[in-house]
């Protein structure tokens, strides 16, 4: 959850050093690991729900208990 506002963060930073005439290499730096885990975390995030809703599709509407988890569908 906070590769995003890493992400934005390393961006700001990026834009007031440029402005500044300063280098920016660490910023740069931030903003690839940034970009790169915020994917991560929304194939994660994607996968998770995507999981979720193809075991309601499996069992159908209601509330089912499936190895200690329950699921409420529909």
């Amino acid at each position: 959850m906070a590769a995003p506002i890493g992400l934005i963060l390393s961006i700001v930073a990026a834009v007031k050093l440029g402005k500044a005439g300063q280098p920016k290499g660490l910023a740069i730096a931030g903003i690839v690991v940034g970009a790169v885990l915020t994917i991560v975390e929304i194939i994660l995030f994607i996968a998770f729900f995507a999981a979720i809703f193809g075991m309601c599709a499996e069992l159908g509407t209601g509330v089912w208990e499936v190895n200690g988890v329950t699921y409420t569908c529909g």
